[in-house]
C-alpha cells in the first residue's frame, strides 16, 4: 500500500534522507555531546546547500554527493529491502543499493528546492535507553515550524531511524519499496531496474 503525506511530511522526509545518508563510516561509538555535534555539522552543511541558490539539478548532485561519501548505503538500503533481501543474490543485493541511492538522491533532492529561504536549527540531544535523541526544527517559508528527531545509536556512533512529526520515515521507505515489489509480484529485478529510474 502506497503512502500518501502532506507537503511538510515530505519536505521533512527529505531532510531526514539525507541527514541518515550522512553518517561517518568510521564512527565507533557516540556520546551525548558527539550526537549533538554530528547534527550540528549535518545540518550546517544542508543549510549551506540550501542556501547556494543552485538549480534543481545542482542540489540533487550535492546531496548525491553526501550520499555517496558519507552513507552506509548497505545498510539503508538493507532496511528498505526488509525480508526481501533473503531471497536477494549478492548481485541483487548490490544492484538494488546503487539503484537505491539514485532514487533516494532524485526523490529527495528535488524536494530540497523548496527549502531555499529556510533554516534548520538543532534544539538538543538526551539519552534514551541505547541510543541518544537529538531533536531538530525546520523553518521553512510559509510553512509552521516542525520537529524533526533523530536516534542516534551508542554503540555505533550511527543514525539509526528519526521521525518527521511522529513519521517514522525509514519505515515507510520500507513500505513503498515493498509496494514496488508487490506491483511487480515479487520480481527483484524489474523492481531495480524501475528504481533506477524513478524519483
Amino acid at each position: 500500500m502506497t503512502h500518501h503525506f502532506t507537503r511538510r511530511q515530505l519536505l521533512g522526509s527529505a531532510l531526514s534522507l539525507v541527514l541518515i545518508a550522512a553518517l561517518p563510516g568510521a564512527a565507533l561509538s557516540a556520546t551525548e555531546a558527539e550526537a549533538r555535534g554530528l547534527v550540528d555539522r549535518l545540518v550546517a552543511d544542508i543549510n549551506a546547500v540550501i542556501t547556494a541558490g543552485k538549480s534543481e539539478a545542482a542540489m540533487i548532485a550535492d546531496f548525491e554527493r553526501i550520499f555517496i561519501t558519507y552513507a552506509d548505503m548497505p545498510y539503508i538500503a538493507a532496511y528498505a529491502l526488509g525480508a526481501d533481501g533473503r531471497r536477494a543474490s549478492p548481485a541483487q543485493k548490490k544492484a538494488f543499493s546503487a539503484a537505491f541511492q539514485g532514487y533516494v538522491a532524485r526523490k529527495y533532492g528535488k524536494q530540497f528546492r523548496k527549502f531555499i529561504g529556510g533554516r534548520i536549527e538543532v534544539n538538543g540531544a538526551s539519552k534514551v535507553k541505547n541510543a541518544y535523541q537529538v531533536s531538530t526544527t525546520a523553518y521553512l517559508r510559509g510553512q509552521s515550524p516542525f520537529e524533526v528527531t533523530f536516534f542516534v545509536g551508542e554503540k555505533s556512533g550511527r543514525f539509526y531511524n528519526m521521525y518527521i512529526e511522529g513519521v517514522n520515515m525509514l519505515l515507510t521507505e520500507r513500505t513503498e519499496i515493498g509496494a514496488m515489489l508487490d506491483r511487480r509480484r515479487g520480481d527483484l529485478d524489474a523492481m531495480i531496474r524501475d528504481l533506477a529510474q524513478a524519483g
